[in-house]
């Protein structure tokens, strides 16, 4: 039952990647069929899910260790309190027009419950499974990929409902989705348990450190940020992101405007649907596939497969190839959401299960950081491209090699990773380095 309680909180949360799908509707909360003076604009909106983004990254930084010593129940029910909460004062945001309001509720108390949501289940799952911490990892996260295939039509409908030739229908669908989110949430902070101390599958036996890159050793949080492996990891995990959400959030204009006349809106949005699905199935298979092959090994395939892939892209654009460019997408989406459900096995192979919760909720910044630099990278240089007279079907090539360099980037430093010096491991639960401030 551990993962399916895992799954309740991250398909709630999850619904994150849906919220675009509010973005129009609430440039009509006046004008109800078109935008009126006074109406909030597009670029004001795109506001609120930037900073749900960026706290969910501080917030798991700041509450890992918080959530790492009180159990998985207490984060749990303290994410879902948090996210129906911001559900809440975000419909007496619309109920008000006051867009700093919804930026408070789902912006900042959302993105506090995202990034406590997040890391909730992780430490839990891997004790209950130290022979497939990747499997497992990957369940719940799958979860948060796939959080957007049921609300975002939820969402719509819901909008369809309660709309009116008067009302858009926006506040009472935040109203119900806050309270459904909550009751289901709650139902995994129930029914969510923790393993025995020393609890392992009959039959199970650790693997020897010789030789691998799996520890027995715990290595306490903060002396993980020590360690040249968690930075590099950091690196790792931030540019495989950051060449994957960049063109995540341009998918539809892309296949329209390298394809153009050939790709229609319709088929777009299918296209983000189907990427949405390999986002989301990408998460549990290279995860399951990490516990056989290795983590490092894993994202070798991602820093390898994807320069190929990144480098085949402007390619399939040049000889008009609709289902080679769909293809490369589709692989690399996988390993785009493939790196945010390996990397928590990664670091409980590095530092240890102990604090595995708390370190991941710090490495999770390097997904705050990519969240900026992905969009900013795919925007900025197709306007620059389009302003010098590259025409709009080339306008994305530069990116992709771009993109394609930062994964050359982040092959060295998977290179570099190696076992963290025994310096670092804590002996009969103590910290081993301590400065004369921190035994204080």
């Amino acid at each position: 039952m551990v993962p399916p309680a895992a799954l309740c909180v991250h398909l709630c949360i999850g619904q994150a990647y849906a919220f675009s799908v509010f973005n129009l509707p609430m440039t009509k909360l006046i004008g109800i069929t078109e935008s009126a003076p006074g109406d909030w604009k597009l670029t004001q909106l795109g506001w609120i899910f930037s900073l749900a983004i960026f706290f969910l990254g501080v917030s798991s930084a700041v509450f890992g260790r918080w959530v790492e010593e009180g159990g998985p129940r207490r984060a749990m029910a303290t994410a879902a309190i948090c996210w129906a909460g911001g559900f809440l004062i975000s419909a007496f945001g619309v109920y008000i027009h006051a867009l700093w309001v919804i930026y408070l509720g789902y912006g900042v108390l959302g993105g506090i419950a995202l990034g406590i949501g997040y890391i909730s289940p992780v430490s839990t799952l891997i004790r209950w499974f130290p022979d497939r911490p990747g499997m497992a990892t990957g369940m719940a996260i799958m979860g948060f990929g796939g959080g957007a295939l049921i609300a975002s039509p939820l969402s719509v409908w819901l909008m369809k409902e309660f709309s009116t030739p008067t009302h858009v229908g926006v506040m009472e669908t935040f109203v119900v989705l806050g309270i459904v989110y909550f009751i289901f949430m709650m139902v995994g902070a129930a029914i969510v348990r923790v393993p025995p101390p020393g609890w392992s599958p009959v039959g199970y036996e650790p693997p020897a450190e010789e030789g691998k890159l799996i520890t027995r050793n715990d290595v306490y949080v903060y002396d993980a940020l020590k360690t040249p492996q968690f930075w590099l990891i950091w690196w790792i995990l931030c540019l495989n992101v950051t060449a994957g959400i960049g063109v995540l959030g341009q998918a539809s204009a892309m296949s329209q405007e390298m394809f153009p006349g050939r790709v229609t809106p319709v088929a777009a949005a299918g296209f983000v649907g189907l990427m949405s699905l390999f986002n989301m199935g990408g998460r549990f298979v290279w995860a399951s596939t990490s516990d056989y092959i290795g983590r490092k090994n894993t994202y070798f395939v991602f820093m390898v497969l994807g320069f190929i892939l990144y480098c085949t892209v402007p390619y399939t654009g040049r000889i008009g190839s609709v289902a080679g460019f769909v293809l490369c997408f589709l692989i690399i989406i996988s390993m785009y959401g493939g790196g945010f459900s390996t990397v928590p096995a990664y670091l409980k192979d590095m530092f240890g299960t102990r604090y595995v919760g708390a370190i991941h909720g710090l490495l999770l910044t390097a997904w705050s950081a990519a969240g900026i630099f992905g969009p900013v990278l795919v925007n900025y240089i197709r306007e620059y491209n389009i302003s010098h007279g590259v025409p709009k079907a080339g306008a994305y090539n530069v990116t992709m090699y771009i993109m394609a360099g930062l994964l050359v980037i982040g092959f060295i430093c998977n290179l570099l990773v190696k076992a963290v010096d025994a310096r670092y491991h804590m002996k009969n639960g103590v910290r081993p380095v301590q400065t004369a401030a921190e035994r204080q």
